[in-house]
């Protein structure tokens, strides 16, 4: 056992961690310790049981089966039902950010000029012990507005202003596990050591700032999940003698699976959810790894693959009209342009987020994400300057014709092209080895990249091997050009970043993973679950 692996000398009987700092071990005390425990013995066992589910109804799509709407929940979807009441403070979400959890990231998500900030233990953030316990200690400080930090490069000094953002916080999937949290020689689910440390730390403050304990939940894919998660919040709940609705969930529908089922998502959670979020880019994940077996719904270069395609459009519309039908807000999806320091350039970048955001308006979304605090003002005209209230709950799209499987599930056209497939490897490549070098979002040729943006670069490589797609040079897609391909944009990115920062992060340990799951002849679910290994 490596020393990082040993247990602390201040855990609980049934609890490993390793060794704690002051500022961490004043935080997980005993009481935070024993909720940890008492969670993860009781729901741990049905996670494991709701995930064997999810790769049965997986097998099935792999053996032929298109996903659809599910015959046995009908009278759920047809039934004249609506969630709990929205809290104030979560029906204006006009504008988002979201970000890692690290501390000038949080000080400035929170001061920029947006209504929420969504601070990232998922996707844009690497998992790291040191990272994720940092990021407890950050929010912790945001909670009690005693957050601020002096750059040790710059010396600038940075600190809360008055009137933040409101906090949510984005815990990790189901299928992460947290490898440094051992219950009973067991290892923790990730999700549940994020949930649990960031309610202890923080339900006692939020209720003395007249607001709940609000969380944003990733990657669900079937209601039967979103039971699961309800019956964590509300043993929580009754754990802590707080009223039922003190925790608030908005889940993010960034699954193909998930799509089918948004309706008995939010009757599942009813008492604790306030909105569906069209998480795009997983979504398109999710499009490639739930077909993966279909060569029918093979999709083009990502760069093709927007909302206005035909899918993806019928997927925001139907988000819409589910969520206002049952009294929950429609969050939009994330804008990942990096503004340029170029003025015709930023101008160009400008003018697609704002036509973007315009199309999620006209669709009746509530709000919409942005990556970078520099997109604000643009997005501000479409989303707080566009409104003529706090959200568009009142726009049913009750008119509308209904949306299909058939829609949801249309192929996508355009190319697939030898650019796009370098593109995805150096994007691959470069996220990958910031990832395993304990950065979770990265800004990479003008966009700023995350899990799931990564995944989409790997996956459509993948999908062309398996299904020997052509490109527009005439070469068929097979794990032999990939392997060329790889070499020679591997040296096109070291030129770019440079001998030391390529040694430094572990980018030919990056390049070895990527040529392993993109040509592996089983799709990897997720890059992080190998990648997790190369972590400490």
């Amino acid at each position: 056992m490596t020393d990082s692996n040993k247990p602390s000398a201040t855990a609980i009987d049934g609890l490993q961690l390793p060794p704690l700092n002051d500022a961490s071990a004043a935080l997980i005390n005993k009481t935070t310790q024993e909720f940890l425990v008492a969670l993860t013995r009781k729901f741990r066992p049905p996670l494991h049981a709701v995930l064997g589910a999810r790769a049965k109804r997986q097998q099935q799509i792999d053996d032929g089966k298109l996903p659809d709407f599910d015959p046995a929940t009908k009278t759920i979807r047809d039934g004249d039902w609506r969630v709990a009441e929205l809290p104030e403070d979560l029906t204006k979400r006009r504008l988002e950010i979201t970000g890692p959890v690290d501390r000038k990231m949080v000080i400035n998500a929170l001061n920029a000029n947006v209504d929420c900030y969504m601070a990232d233990f998922e996707d844009s953030q690497s998992p790291t012990w040191e990272g994720l316990l940092q990021g407890q200690i950050n929010l912790h400080d945001a909670n009690r507005g005693q957050l601020d930090y002096t750059d040790p490069a710059s010396g600038k000094y940075y600190q809360l202003n008055d009137n933040p953002a409101l906090l949510i916080a984005r815990v990790r999937g189901l299928h992460l596990p947290e490898k440094h949290v051992l219950v009973d020689n067991e290892v923790a689910p990730g999700g549940l050591v994020d949930f649990a440390l960031y309610f202890c730390l923080n339900f006692q403050q939020r209720l003395k700032n007249n607001t709940g304990v609000y969380y944003y939940i990733p990657k669900l894919e079937h209601s039967d999940e979103a039971q699961w998660w309800a019956d964590v919040f509300r043993f929580t709940e009754d754990y802590f003698k707080q009223p039922r609705g003190t925790i608030r969930a908005t889940i993010l529908i960034e699954t193909l699976p998930a799509v089918f089922q948004m309706d008995e998502i939010l009757h599942a959670m009813k008492d604790h959810i306030v909105a569906l979020n069209c998480g795009r880019w997983d979504y398109i994940f999710s499009y490639i790894k739930t077909l993966k077996n279909h060569p029918d719904r093979v999709l083009p270069d990502r760069q093709v693959v927007t909302m206005d395609q035909s899918f993806l459009n019928a997927y925001s519309r139907l988000l819409v009209k589910t969520c206002h039908r049952r009294g929950a807000l429609a969050m939009g999806g994330m804008a990942a342009f990096i503004p340029s320091k170029d003025p015709d350039e930023n101008a160009k970048i400008l003018a697609k987020v704002k036509a973007d955001k315009e199309l999620e308006r006209t669709n009746g979304h509530d709000g919409t994400w942005i990556a970078h605090p520099g997109l604000a003002a643009t997005v501000r005209e479409v989303f707080v300057d566009g409104l003529s209230g706090n959200n568009q709950l009142h726009v049913l799209r009750e008119h509308d014709q209904p949306v299909t499987a058939e829609h949801l599930l249309a192929p996508c056209s355009g190319p697939r092209t030898e650019l796009g497939m370098r593109t995805n490897i150096r994007v691959a490549l470069q996220y990958i080895a910031a990832w395993i070098s304990g950065k979770g979002c990265v800004p990479i040729y003008g966009l700023m990249e995350d899990a799931a943006t990564a995944e989409i670069s790997r996956t459509s490589i993948w999908q062309w091997i398996k299904h020997k797609m052509t490109l527009d040079n005439g070469e068929v897609v097979t794990k032999q050009l990939f392997r060329d391909y790889l070499a020679e944009e591997a040296k096109v990115v070291r030129n770019e970043v440079g001998d030391q920062r390529w040694n430094q992060e572990h980018f030919e340990q990056a390049t070895q993973l990527l040529e392993q799951i993109t040509t592996a002849d089983d799709l990897v679910e997720f890059l992080t679950l190998p990648g997790y290994a190369l972590l400490d």
